[in-house]
C-alpha cells in the first residue's frame, strides 16, 4: 500500500466518505431539495410535528399527576407529567401500555413491583426508568419543587380505563 493510499484509508475509517469528499474539496456545494418523497417499500410515515410544552395541564393521570400532552406517532406517545411538591401518587398498573420515563426536575422515589419483585429507586434529573406492561408503580416527590418527567408510552395512551388503581408502597396524598 502506498503512503497516499494508506493515509486515505485511515481517514476514510475515521471520517467517513462524505467528510473525506468535503476535505478533498470536491468543488460542489449541496443543492437544496424541497418536497422529497421517499418510497421505502410502501411503508406509511407520520408527518413530522413540533409542539412546545403547554403552560397548563391537559389532564390528570389516574395516579393523580398533572399531564401535559406532547406528541405522538403511530407506535407511541410522549407526555410531560409532574407531581406537586411533597405529594404521593396513587399506585397504578396499566392494562396495555409500557412506559419509559426521563426525570427532568425535582427529586423523589419510584416504587415498582413486578412478578413478586419490588424495588424503590431514588429519582432526580437525569434518571430514566421503565414501566413494563403489568408493573405496579407509585411515585412521590420530595422538597419544594414538583417531580417532573417526560414519559414515552407504547402504544399510545388508549384513554380512560387504562390505569388501574392498586395497593402501593405508600399511602397516597389526599387531593
Amino acid at each position: 500500500m502506498t503512503p497516499l493510499s494508506n493515509w486515505f484509508s485511515k481517514r476514510l475509517v475515521v471520517f467517513g466518505a462524505g467528510a473525506l469528499l468535503a476535505l478533498a474539496g470536491c468543488g460542489e456545494k449541496p443543492k437544496p431539495v424541497e418536497n422529497v418523497t421517499v418510497n421505502l417499500g410502501g411503508r406509511q410515515f407520520t408527518e413530522f410535528s413540533t409542539k412546545y410544552l403547554p403552560a397548563q395541564r391537559d389532564a390528570v393521570a389516574p395516579d393523580g399527576s398533572d399531564v401535559r400532552l406532547l406528541l405522538g406517532v403511530k407506535e407511541g406517545g410522549m407526555i410531560h407529567f409532574e407531581l406537586a411538591p411533597n405529594r404521593i401518587s396513587k399506585a397504578v398498573t396499566h392494562r396495555t401500555v409500557e412506559e419509559i420515563w426521563y426525570i427532568v426536575a425535582g427529586r423523589g422515589q419510584v416504587w415498582r413491583k413486578q412478578n413478586g419483585h419490588a424495588a424503590v429507586v431514588d429519582v432526580y434529573p437525569g434518571v430514566s426508568l421503565t414501566i413494563p406492561l403489568g408493573t405496579q408503580f407509585q411515585f412521590r416527590s420530595f422538597g419544594s419543587e414538583p417531580l417532573a418527567a417526560i414519559a414515552v408510552t407504547m402504544p399510545p395512551w388508549p384513554g380512560d380505563g387504562e390505569g388501574i388503581i392498586v395497593k402501593g408502597e405508600w399511602e397516597p396524598s389526599q387531593p
